[in-house]
């Protein structure tokens, strides 16, 4: 079976037949994604302003960081969930969009980063990672979040 059949099937699958007819489903399942999304967006973009020396001075990060952690992998297992539904409602659309593609690539960059480059250097002491190293972490951690917004949003309404 190809992707492209995969898609179809799942696609045209009675139980997501039903959700993308229901009036209520869809649209509560996009809008948890969007809170997944929001909850995402404040604990990354705490972190990374700190990292970047914009706010926030008396934290130190690694507190900051440790306590945005917990609420970045919350908003990740909430969007990933919904994330599969939506998915799941329209996957040959998605099939084909470019988009979709970008974002799932950034999205899988981003987690990996977030998980191994940004949390070493935001766990570690202050004195011990350049302010440099500490801005261009924030950077790319930023950039790739935009990107995984930006091509969210191209999904939604291209």
């Amino acid at each position: 079976m190809s992707a492209l059949e995969f898609c179809r099937w799942v696609q045209y699958s009675a139980p997501l037949v039903a959700m993308r007819q229901s009036p209520i489903l869809f649209p509560i399942i996009a809008t948890v994604h969007l809170m997944g999304l929001a909850l995402i967006g404040g604990a990354v973009l705490v972190v990374d302003l700190r990292l970047l020396g914009l706010g926030l001075h008396r934290q130190p990060v690694a507190g900051l960081a440790h306590d945005a952690e917990r609420w970045l992998l919350r908003g990740l297992l909430v969007m990933v969930s919904t994330g599969i539904l939506l998915f799941m409602c329209f996957a040959t659309k998605y099939y084909y969009l470019t988009f979709f593609w970008v974002k799932m690539a950034a999205l899988l960059l981003v987690i990996v980063f977030t998980l191994s480059v940004h949390r070493r250097v935001a766990m570690a002491n202050e004195a011990d990672v350049s302010p440099v190293r500490c801005k261009l972490v924030a950077l790319v951690s930023l950039s790739l979040w935009t990107i995984v917004a930006v091509g969210g949003r191209y999904i939604g309404f291209p």
